[in-house]
Parts: structure tokens; sequence; C-alpha cells
């Protein structure tokens, strides 16, 4: 398996068949794992025990198969997936994490993840930096003594800003602590994050990996060390467990990953050359379009630009309501990765517990809309976006 190309391993990696050889994964939908013997249960609760399933919350056969599947898609040791990706977050950073620690993170990041970092965190004890993710001498300013994670979104959202992961990486290293990516917009299709030199890789499964809205999930990807020393122990007694259903739903998520990414993201590029300069429009912002301010290194570190677009609007929140209203096929949702093309305004919906004074800091305005591509005709979303610009 270690020599097949990507788009097989995400049809075939991780399957185990029962004795009935069925063909598409097997779903166990049950708590708990039945033993033949008291000595069998006895053993299976030592660490040094063989690896079988106990209960649900610790493991499940279909959750495995989405862990094995994923876990050789990224040429990660080991994966523990969750019940969201919030979760896989979550508790990545309280599994590593006690009070007097110190947590060195890029200031722009999803309002779920900032809440996290930026409150949960100091309230048990944590110190907490935030940094331009972008500077790197504010990471190495940062960096004291007792910090033991580094955190940053591959790209950060919703302004895709583009981080040096293999000069944080050297800079986390450097004082021993674990470099931390949310990889969710790069994708494990365009960019190996672990290669770049991350210790840990998070993904929210509910975007691109599901892709077409209906299940929750997450995946944390490093080294086994990591996911069954440190990981495991916290979130299995913690209970962020995903469904066996879902994980099922996430294995056939995986199987058309590559072909969805890949269309989404040549439509997002089309998109992108086709709008920039429109006179609506103060800023188009993708990570391959070369007025992107890190445009060299996300070609250096991607092999596509992504399947998100931002869009600045002149005339404000006003404009970008006006924009928002007037679309026709791409629908309004918060969430991102779909088949179907979403918009969103951060301002107002992932981004609205930041301060005024936060969001401008981190280019986040009031006329600026964040468009998530999907698999629908790349002319019908460009005329779609034109005619709702023009009504703007």
């Amino acid at each position: 398996m270690e020599n097949w190309k990507p788009k097989t391993k995400l049809v075939h990696a991780g399957t185990k068949r029962s004795q009935f050889g069925e063909l598409s994964e097997a779903i166990y939908l049950t708590q708990g794992f039945a033993y033949d013997t008291a000595e069998q249960a006895e053993a299976r609760f030592i660490e040094t025990g063989p690896d079988e399933f106990i209960y649900g919350r610790y493991g499940n056969p279909t959750v495995a198969m989405f862990e094995q599947r994923i876990a050789a898609l990224e040429g990660a040791e080991d994966a523990f997936a969750t019940a969201s990706g919030m979760a896989a977050v979550s508790g990545t950073l309280f599994s590593m994490l006690r009070a007097g620690d110190h947590i060195v993170s890029a200031k722009a990041l999803f309002g779920s993840i900032s809440f996290v970092i930026d409150d949960v965190l100091r309230r048990w004890g944590i110190e907490v930096t935030l940094v331009d993710g972008t500077n790197l001498d504010e990471w190495r300013a940062a960096m004291r003594p007792n910090t033991k994670v580094c955190f940053l979104e591959a790209l950060s959202n919703p302004t895709l800003e583009v981080i040096d992961i293999a000069a944080v990486a050297e800079i986390a290293h450097a004082y021993n602590a674990t470099l931390v990516v949310d990889n969710v917009f790069a994708t494990p299709i365009f960019q190996r994050t672990l290669d770049l030199g991350a210790d840990v890789v998070i993904y929210s499964a509910t975007k691109h990996i599901d892709g077409q809205g209906r299940v929750l999930g997450g995946v944390v990807l490093g080294t086994t060390e990591f996911i069954r020393g440190t990981f495991e122990p916290f979130n299995k007694h913690t209970g962020p467990s995903m469904s066996p259903f879902n994980a099922w739903v996430l294995l056939k998520g995986l199987e058309t990953l590559a072909l969805r990414c890949e269309a989404q993201a040549d439509t997002a590029m089309a998109i992108s050359q086709a709008l920039e300069g429109h006179n609506k429009l103060s800023r188009l912002i993708y990570p391959f379009s070369p007025k992107h301010a890190q445009y060299e290194l996300a070609k250096a570190q991607m092999t596509k630009g992504g399947t998100v677009i931002s869009l600045e609007l002149t005339g404000g929140k006003e404009a970008a309501f006006k924009f928002l209203n007037a679309l026709k096929i791409i629908t309004m949702s918060n969430n991102l990765g779909d088949s179907k093309s979403l918009v969103t305004h951060p301002a107002t919906t992932t981004h609205q517990r930041l301060s005024d004074e936060q969001r401008a800091e981190l280019g986040i305005s009031d006329g600026l809309v964040r468009v998530s591509i999907g698999l629908e005709d790349t002319d019908d979303l460009i005329g779609d976006i034109t005619q709702a610009l023009e009504q703007a």
C-alpha cells in the first residue's frame, strides 16, 4: 500500500472485510463488544494487551477503517477520529496543555478556534500569545522555555493568509514545542503538511472529506506515540467519539475526495481570474492569484490554490448583503467544502464574536464575503457572481 498513489489509497486503504466479504465497508452500529472469557476481557483492558475493540467510545471497526484510510493518505503513522472538527482541535490542545504551559498561535483563526485558544485556554491557566502568522520574527519573539505548542491554520479563515509551515516548524522545534496545523482549507489533496514539518495535522471532516453536507466529523493525525500516548487517553475518557455511521459516510466521501477537490480548485482558479479587477471589488483573495501577498509561498507549499475565494465589496455591509441576497445558484451557509457552492458573511456569522478592532486587524471587513466553490458549472457560477455584483 505504501507505493499506491493517493487516489488508490482513497478507495482502498484501511478496508477490512468480515466473513461475509462485503464490498462496501460494513457499518458496525454497536456500543460494546463481547468477550469469550473473563481472561480475554482482562487482557483487552491492559495497555500491553491485544489491540482489540472494547467500547464504542474507545474505538469501532468502521471508525478504524476511516482513521487508517485518512492516515494512509496523509502519510501519518496514526489517526484518531472525533465527533466534529472542533472536537479534534479542542481535544488536541486539551490533551497537550496544562496550567502554566504556553501556546503560541497565529491570530487569524476560525471563530470557534479563536474562542478555545484565546478564552478557554486562558481560563485554564494556560499562557497564550497571538502573533501575525505570516511574520516569522513574531513567532521567534513569542517563544519561551515553557512553550509547548505552536498552532496555525495552513490557510486562514476567511482571509486565506498562507503561513510558512517549514519555517514555523523550525522555530517550534528549537524550543521542543509541537507544531499543530489545521489543514482544512489546504486539504490533504493539495498539501503534504507533515512533510513540511508539522507534527500534528487536524481536519474538520465535515468539510471536504464529507463534501456533501451530510455529517459532522473530525480527525487528528500524527505519530503513533502522540495519537495513542497523548491524544487517545484524554479523548476516550472525555467522550468526543465519532459515530460509526458518520465514519461510514466519510469513508464514502474519501473515495471521491480527490476528484471533487481537483474540480473545485480548478473552478475557483477560473473564477478568481474572471473576477480580478472587477469594479465592485476592493479585494479578491485567492492563494494562487499572483496578487496574493503570499503567492510564491502558496505555490511552493500547495499543488493548487484550494476551493475557497474571499471577495471584499467596495460598499461595505450594505453591498455585501445585497450581493448575498442576489445570488441565485450559490447558497448562503457558514459551511464550506461542499459539492454545492456556499457563501457567508464572516463579520456577522463565523467571526461575529470578535470585536470591531479584532476583525479590522485580521482584515475581516464588513464588505468581505467568503465563497466556497462547489461542483456546479464554472460558467454558471461566474454568471451568478457577476450578476449579484452588479446588483450590489
